[in-house]
């Protein structure tokens, strides 16, 4: 019944929004009060958890999308977002500028989380799609896939690094595998899934996008531009500031004063606002903009994100109705007594968490809890029980998650079009995910 209370308030958020048009974040918090009332949570307390869901999923974002909105407006209105994608192009060509995306897209993943690199990056591949005049969409979805499966396989990112100590696994196996795992479930989840949609729902493929998350596109002389250095260590500040501090982590002994103090700059609040800082100089003073000019830009980047962080917000509050009120207690004991090969179990929970609870760390520490004492009784490698959980966390990825709301916005999609490309390409990734981990299964 808990799962069938779940569907159906997920039908009744497509209704809302779909057929009567009902703005997505009020329609989010009107689901949301009702699944509580069904779900049985005490009237009194139901406010509580609409806020706790709300502030819990705003608290850690609201920093990070406001500074990064804020670089990416200054690094864009300076014309150094335009400079890295047409050196981009020249370098990689029209024919290879996939590659070349999911190349930095996978550098960039590994540092940041899913969130962060999406605000990182996205301007960049807006104006590369521009230039080309490619559909967003082209070089979007494999962009994030990128992103998504470093999130879901490797430390140093939340959920791969908890369940590793959890499950007692070899942090190095796992970064490794991870790596190994991550290779093929790419390929297939972005660039090929990505030509396998353009061939069937081409409609999907819009070139004249607008993203009002993005503000308008600018057209720039490339000697206006910043150079291309200067651009790309602005841009990859809060990714320089964060592997720094997650190398000296792993080098540095904990009590340490300038560990200390790497690991603050490197937090990822700090580094966002200190990157921000960083491009006030770069793209805004040192080229001679005005201060009223600098703040102008900062202040229109927070305007064209306002509405997507209270879509986010709502989508917080329903996650947050669906853990409150006994979703994922249910499910471990559906799953408690489970007769399966530990891998595909491990895999299972954690897809089944993550379809009903929204959010893939939520989804691979519940999971974790429940599969860890498979690896003691059928002797797994706990390396690949992490990735098997990790594969699992991320699929099917709708509206009960911040980042199915952020590809919504971003890439200018509707609802179904949200559904048909982004929910589908989680899906293929997270399968794709289990079959790299069975195969390589078999050779360690």
């Amino acid at each position: 019944m808990p799962l069938v209370i779940v569907a159906c308030a997920v039908a009744v958020l497509i209704f809302l929004i779909v057929k009567l048009k009902l703005n997505t974040f009020v329609s989010l918090v009107i689901v949301s009060f009702l699944t509580a009332l069904v779900l049985q949570i005490p009237v009194d307390k139901i406010p509580t958890t609409i806020e706790t869901g709300i502030g819990g999923q705003l608290g850690h974002l609201a920093v990070i999308f406001g500074f990064g909105s804020m670089l990416g407006k200054l690094v864009s209105d300076s014309g150094g977002g335009h400079r890295i994608a047409m050196t981009l192009i020249k370098r990689f060509g029209r024919k290879h500028i996939q590659i070349a995306v999911v190349l930095a897209s996978f550098i960039v993943g590994i540092a940041l989380f899913f969130e962060v690199g999406l605000v990182v990056l996205l301007p960049i591949i807006f104006v590369i799609a521009r230039e080309l005049d490619m559909p967003l969409m082209f070089l979007g979805i494999p962009m994030a896939i990128t992103l998504n499966v470093a999130h879901a396989f490797l430390p140093p990112h939340p959920a791969p690094t908890a369940i590793t100590s959890t499950l007692g696994a070899n942090m190095g196996h796992v970064l490794l595998y991870g790596i190994i795992v991550s290779i093929p479930t790419i390929i297939v989840a972005g660039p090929l899934f990505n030509s396998l949609l353009h061939k069937f729902k081409p409609d999907l493929y819009h070139t004249d996008v607008e993203v009002t998350a993005l503000g308008e596109f600018k057209e720039f002389k490339e000697e206006d531009t910043p150079g291309f250095g200067i651009s790309v260590v602005t841009s990859m500040m809060p990714v320089i500031l964060i592997a720094v501090a997650t190398i000296c982590s792993f080098v540095l002994p904990e009590g340490n004063v300038v560990n200390e103090v790497i690991q603050f700059v490197g937090a990822p609040d700090a580094a966002m606002l200190l990157s921000m800082l960083f491009a006030v100089w770069t793209m805004g003073l040192a080229r001679k903009r005005t201060m009223a000019d600098i703040a102008g830009s900062m202040t229109e980047s927070v305007k064209q994100i306002a509405m997507m962080l209270l879509i986010i917000g709502g989508g917080g509050a329903f996650k947050q109705v669906l853990v409150d009120g006994g979703i994922s207690d249910y499910i471990s004991t559906m799953f408690s007594n489970i007769n399966m090969p530990p891998l595909i179990a491990a895999w299972l929970v954690a897809a089944v968490l993550r379809v009903c609870l929204g959010s893939a760390t939520v989804a691979s520490l519940t999971a974790a809890g429940l599969v860890a004492p498979m690896v003691a009784m059928s002797g797994v490698n706990p390396a690949l029980m992490v990735l098997a959980v990790g594969a699992g966390s991320v699929i099917a990825d709708h509206v009960n998650d911040a980042g199915f709301w952020m590809i919504k916005e971003y890439f200018g999609l509707s609802l179904k079009e949200t559904f048909m490309s982004w929910t589908a390409a989680t899906t293929v990734m997270s399968v794709m995910g289990l079959i790299s981990v069975l195969t390589l299964s078999l050779f360690v």
